[in-house]
């Protein structure tokens, strides 16, 4: 029997989730998909300078991993440039961070856990 996957931890999930040319039409072939494990990836280590061994601290799985994951973000991000196509963050094996942990330093389980009581405000109304 195989290994069960492990989940990645997430601070949060990007405010767009999509991105790419203007001028494109929406065709399907038109499209790359990134996971939000892709995503997290390229905050950590390209915005927030984290290494490898410390993004993969942060998301709890191996480095190993982290730079299998980093290197796939990297060819989606790049062919969306080079090929003008459009990017669209959706998807994973993750689970967003429960914002109790003081380790993520990164506020984004602040801002996720805000952006949940907005939405549960709105659904009341």
């Amino acid at each position: 029997m195989p290994r069960p996957r492990k989940w990645r931890k997430v601070c949060c999930l990007p405010e767009s989730n999509r991105f790419g040319p203007l001028n494109v039409p929406l065709s399907g072939d038109q499209f790359i998909i990134m996971t939000v494990d892709e995503y997290e990836t390229i905050r950590l280590i390209d915005l927030q300078d984290y290494t490898q061994e410390q993004c993969a601290n942060q998301m709890k799985i191996a480095r190993t991993t982290v730079q299998g994951i980093y290197n796939e973000a990297r060819k989606k991000v790049a062919e969306s440039l080079v090929n003008g196509k459009v990017l669209r963050i959706e998807g994973g094996e993750y689970k967003l961070c429960d914002g109790l942990e003081k380790s993520c330093g990164c506020g984004g389980c602040n801002r996720h856990r805000y952006e949940e009581s907005l939405m549960e405000g709105n659904r009341e109304s």
